[in-house]
């Protein structure tokens, strides 16, 4: 039987675009066939990965991902317009996923940034992957611009966080996007969660008091967020309203959503976890466009 052909949108997000290899796994197990993607910070990595043929081993390298690697692969700088250089994690991943020219590409791919001298997006749709994909993540004060001849370059989600008009169409596709950002309810792993709970009454002691400032103390950081936290609680409301707004022009035939709550920015430990959520919610969409 034909596959239906799907033309795909990730949206940034990230480390919750981690949920994007679930959702592709899952569109190809359920018989789509992916003809073209596009994506704006983490989703333009996966994108990349995926349009280049090294999903699986991408997926891989984040699967042995602990929190300790990924503040390793933080390369702090003091520059001004950065705190982080933002060039060790792609250094690292290619010396497993070899750059490639988007050109030659398995399929069409978009990766989109955006050029905050001109206040314009920027469209990588040829040339090295890498240079593409580093342009696209560079997260505005957290990571430091791509600077080049007239250009500064910074995150794709700045203009479009879910590039729905950027994706190459096909006669017959359906248009599908994966929004990580959704204003929606999300159930913790409750394994986890008890875990957690038990770990942080063992390091509280039996001593009530201790456990009381324990949850004191969980409550004040909510309500003073530190810096890195402040800047992703002001991003996932202002990409939640963009990419809203860009569901209501480019109206996607088929709506994957995954909860903004189910990870901060710099949660890549949770591979696992997020692989699957992704996972569960392409099933869920693409079980209620079945019936």
């Amino acid at each position: 039987m034909k596959k239906q052909p799907i033309s795909l949108v990730l949206s940034s997000g990230g480390a919750r675009g981690i949920a994007h290899i679930g959702v592709i796994e899952e569109l190809e197990k359920q018989g789509y066939e992916i003809k073209s993607v596009a994506g704006s910070s983490m989703g333009s990595v996966v994108a990349g990965v995926y349009a280049a043929g090294y999903l699986k081993e991408f997926k891989e390298w984040l699967l042995n991902l602990k929190r300790a690697n990924v503040l390793n692969l933080m390369d702090f700088t003091f520059s001004k317009n950065g705190l982080i250089k933002g060039e060790k994690v792609f250094r690292t991943m290619q010396t497993f996923i070899p750059d490639k020219l988007i050109e030659d590409c398995n399929i069409p791919y978009a990766a989109v940034a955006t050029d905050i001298l001109n206040e314009k997006e920027i469209v990588f749709t040829e040339g090295s992957m890498y240079e593409a994909l580093r342009a696209s993540t560079a997260i505005p004060t957290i990571f430091k611009p791509v600077n080049k001849e007239h250009v500064i370059l910074v995150d794709g989600g700045v203009l479009n966080p879910l590039p729905l008009n950027r994706v190459k169409r096909t006669e017959g596709d359906l248009l599908v996007a994966v929004d990580v950002y959704a204003d929606i309810p999300y159930e913790e792993n409750k394994k986890e969660k008890n875990q957690e709970n038990k770990r942080r009454i063992i390091s509280a002691g039996l001593n009530i008091n201790a456990k009381l400032k324990l949850i004191d103390t969980h409550k004040k950081e909510l309500r003073k967020p530190g810096y890195l936290k402040l800047i992703d609680y002001a991003t996932r409301a202002m990409i939640f309203k963009m990419s809203e707004m860009s569901m209501q022009l480019y109206k996607p035939d088929i709506l994957i959503t995954i909860s903004r709550h189910a990870g901060n920015t710099f949660d890549f430990f949770k591979a696992e976890e997020l692989i699957e959520l992704g996972r569960k919610a392409a099933r869920k969409s693409l079980e209620t466009i079945n019936n």
